[in-house]
């Protein structure tokens, strides 16, 4: 197996630079965390950028849940992602659900369109409220750039999503299974050693990297901690 991936989520540069510190090897940049995570604005994904040299993957989304609102929302969101990608932004985080719980591919579609076929992203958490997590990796077999589902497995987080984890890394050479799983969503270090053993080598904290909570900065430590349980 490579290096273990360690992604952090980050809501600026202080935390961007902490993350790096630690030892994460990717930042997933978001605003607003009351809402699970919002699209950042141009100039705080500028200002990660010039504060670190690893990866970052930036969040496209406006509001809570998992659609993507009417279409002045969405026309918004798109226009956002393409500031973002004349900034230089190359890789993001996306996932949107429509009202019977497929993936809404003409939003996903749409943004992918903006951001170009050269980019990479990862489908959120969106998949762990999926009427049928299989379909809509069937779905989106195709799109390009997708490289990585988020999950828990679960809605609930992996302690309730372990085994569907643990099966969906078993079929890695089906087609909508070749993308990464990246793990994230109540996941703790003592998921690591079972997650590891199953081939699974993504792994995404938020919360764990912040002792304080979320209106505590990134700390350096714990996210060292979790390097350290990953090794690489």
């Amino acid at each position: 197996m490579s290096r273990p991936i360690l992604e952090v989520i980050a809501l600026d540069a202080a935390d961007a630079v902490a993350a790096r510190t630690g030892g994460a090897d990717r930042l997933e940049l978001v605003s607003d965390m009351a809402a699970d995570g919002l699209t950042p604005s141009l100039e705080t994904f500028a200002r990660v950028r010039e504060a670190v040299d690893i990866p970052v993957r930036v969040m496209l989304r406006s509001s809570d849940g998992f659609g993507a609102g009417g279409a002045a929302e969405l026309d918004a969101l798109c226009a956002a992602a393409g500031a973002l990608r004349a900034e230089g932004a190359e890789e993001f985080v996306l996932g949107f659900l429509g009202e019977d719980g497929r993936a809404d591919l003409a939003v996903v579609d749409a943004l992918c369109d903006v951001i170009g076929p050269d980019a990479r992203w990862t489908f959120h958490r969106a998949i762990d409220r999926a009427a049928d997590r299989d379909a809509l990796r069937k779905q989106l077999a195709d799109r390009p750039g997708l490289d990585t589902y988020l999950t828990a497995g679960s809605p609930s987080g992996v302690d309730d999503g372990l085994a569907t984890l643990l099966a969906e890394a078993a079929r890695g050479d089906e087609p909508g299974y070749e993308p990464r799983i990246l793990v994230g969503g109540g996941l703790k270090l003592k998921h690591v050693p079972v997650l590891l053993e199953a081939g699974i080598d993504g792994f995404h904290i938020g919360g764990a990297s912040r002792p304080g909570g979320w209106d505590a900065p990134v700390d350096v430590a714990a996210v060292r901690a979790w390097r350290e349980v990953l090794g690489g």
